[in-house]
């Protein structure tokens, strides 16, 4: 009778075993990737009365069964469902990242791991990413600095947002082309200016320039051949930059008849000297310009240099060539002495200055028809029957041009060109050629660009970490690492949605594996939730309810009986 006594308070405290897994189950019911547990019962031990006997063949008396009395209940095992899935809760927040699959995080707190699926993170004041709830530092991997790809090492916090990262660093721009139509009726192709091709590139620190391409047709029969000479380099500011020091291609000939005539209505010639056409004011003097004999002064000095450029000008600008005086000075013309010989105007005013009266630019206001221009550049052909590029310079195989940047100094880069891609097709008079940094590939490779600022960081569904910046580049920060058990249910809980690893579990290795190596895969912006099932959870408190219950009624009953078998002495 004592013994059912026992057997009932075995069971009672059996049961609120139970009802207090149950409990703690539906206390966190929103517990970020809770895993619900679960108890079993197994008997506590029997008092054997009588064992068990064999059969008896020589007097025929059967065997008979152990005679065994149970003394109560105790928790056989309390589960963990650790390997069950909870379901997504959409957060917005990219630093939110669930786990699909068994794996866990890696999360220290300095000195020692921890494992855990509460993937709610943000990153720290010194750039690490943290867990919101402990501030324990995320593991992973970093990025080997000679490949740029992961290191799967010993895991180390993950400090995605150091001082090194914040920003991408600029590169020179080594590559670009020009591609398009360049229809040879457009009239800016057509025009004394020609079509201006504009290409924006950087130089070794991230400054940025504009290098003003020109493409001039040539004339009659000869339609199909353009010139293409580097103008104008301009910096970010606007300011234009001395190229007079660099190499763009050769010094080139290019046949286009042009009429000069001396602008007889405001300007005329006293001899040596260009004055206004009332005579008052002197505009220009050959003197300071050339020497006696034609050839042209060197000037002494900056001064002398200015006021030599200054009547120059002053000079183009009377024949129409205003802010285009190297072109003016260009233009040649055949010799009428020596038919084997190009004369060009500077030539013409030269001859001017040392008093011949033959190939000498008109002074009174006639007409003189330049047979073509030098130029500093290289010659663009197009095939005539196909319209497709044909030869640039010369060279039907290389297709492309060097634009010697490094010549100017500083941090500039050379810059090879390639034209490759340039037509010569019918637009119905319009050019789309334009020039981009970069090979025809891409943009990516050679293009250069300028200091880039962090704006945004992202995390892939195999954990990786990359970081884009402002400049149009991405960075791979590193790689979330993860756990993998041979008994994830083995993991032992260490409070705050934490788990350590035990003998039963398996050990983990210090290193950890890309979570896509069992299949599994990371998604930002969303958490996992609990994966405690209520309906679940009341029903089993419903059976531990009666449960209890009715071991309370075996205290009850046992005591009644006690009761009447004192009663006998009465």
């Amino acid at each position: 009778m004592m013994r059912s006594l026992y057997s009932g308070v075995a069971g009672l405290k059996t049961h609120q075993t139970r009802m207090d897994v149950i409990g703690n189950n539906i206390a966190n019911v929103n517990t970020t990737a809770y895993k619900s547990s679960s108890m079993t019962f197994s008997e506590l031990m029997s008092q054997t009365t009588q064992k068990a006997s064999g059969a008896n063949a020589t007097t025929g008396v059967g065997g008979t069964n152990a005679k065994q009395i149970g003394l109560g209940v105790k928790a056989g095992a309390i589960n963990t469902a650790i390997t069950t899935q909870g379901s997504a809760q959409s957060t917005g927040n990219p630093f939110d990242i669930m786990i699909t699959g068994d794996n866990f995080f890696v999360v220290s707190n300095g000195s020692e791991n921890f494992f855990t699926r509460d993937g709610s993170f943000y990153v720290d004041g010194a750039g690490n990413l943290a867990m919101t709830s402990t501030g324990y530092n995320v593991m992973g991997w970093g990025v080997d600095e000679t490949t740029g790809n992961i290191k799967q090492d010993t895991v180390t916090a993950l400090r995605i947002m150091s001082a090194a990262n914040m920003t991408y660093p600029p590169e020179a721009t080594t590559q670009a082309n020009i591609s398009g139509i360049l229809d040879e009726n457009d009239k800016d192709v057509t025009s004394a200016n020609g079509k201006t091709v504009n290409l924006n590139f950087f130089d070794a620190r991230g400054y940025s320039y504009t290098a003003k391409f020109t493409f001039k047709q040539s004339g009659e029969p000869n339609t199909n051949v353009y010139s293409m000479e580097l103008t104008k380099l301009l910096d970010s500011t606007g300011a234009e930059i001395d190229i007079s020091a660099l190499d763009f291609g050769n010094r080139t000939q290019q046949k286009m008849e042009t009429k000069v005539t001396l602008n007889t209505d405001a300007y005329k010639w006293d001899g040596k000297v260009l004055k206004t056409k009332d005579g008052t004011t002197e505009v220009a003097n050959l003197a300071d310009i050339f020497n006696q004999d034609g050839s042209l002064i060197t000037p002494q000095d900056d001064a002398a240099a200015q006021k030599q450029q200054k009547a120059l000008d002053a000079i183009a600008k009377a024949y129409g060539y205003e802010g285009s005086t190297d072109e003016f000075l260009n233009l040649y013309i055949t010799s009428t002495e020596n038919k084997d010989k190009q004369l060009t105007i500077q030539d013409l005013l030269g001859n001017m200055m040392a008093g011949k009266t033959t190939d000498v630019l008109p002074a009174d206001g006639s007409a003189i028809t330049m047979e073509g221009r030098y130029f500093e550049g290289t010659t663009v052909v197009f095939n005539k029957d196909t319209a497709k590029l044909e030869s640039v310079g010369g060279s039907t195989t290389n297709l492309g041009i060097n634009a010697a940047f490094s010549q100017l100094g500083g941090n500039f880069s050379d810059i090879t060109i390639d034209l490759s891609e340039c037509t010569n097709y019918d637009n119905k008079g319009t050019s789309t050629i334009g020039a981009t940094s970069g090979d025809l590939d891409g943009p990516g490779t050679g293009c250069g660009r300028r200091l880039g600022d962090m704006i945004g960081v992202s995390i892939q569904k195999d954990g990786m970490i990359y970081a884009s910046y402002d400049n149009g580049m991405t960075k791979l920060l590193g790689q979330i690492a993860t756990a993998a058990f041979a008994n994830a249910s083995g993991l032992e809980k260490e409070g705050d949605n934490l788990y350590s690893a035990t003998l039963n579990s398996g050990e983990f290795d210090g290193i950890g594996v890309d979570i896509t190596a069992g299949g599994g895969y990371m998604s930002t912006g969303q958490l996992e939730m609990s994966n405690v099932d209520l309906s679940s959870e009341f029903t089993e408190m419903i059976t531990t309810q009666r449960g209890f219950q009715a071991n309370s009624r075996i205290i009850t009953v046992s005591d009644t009986l006690l009761e009447e078998l004192t009663n006998l002495k009465r």
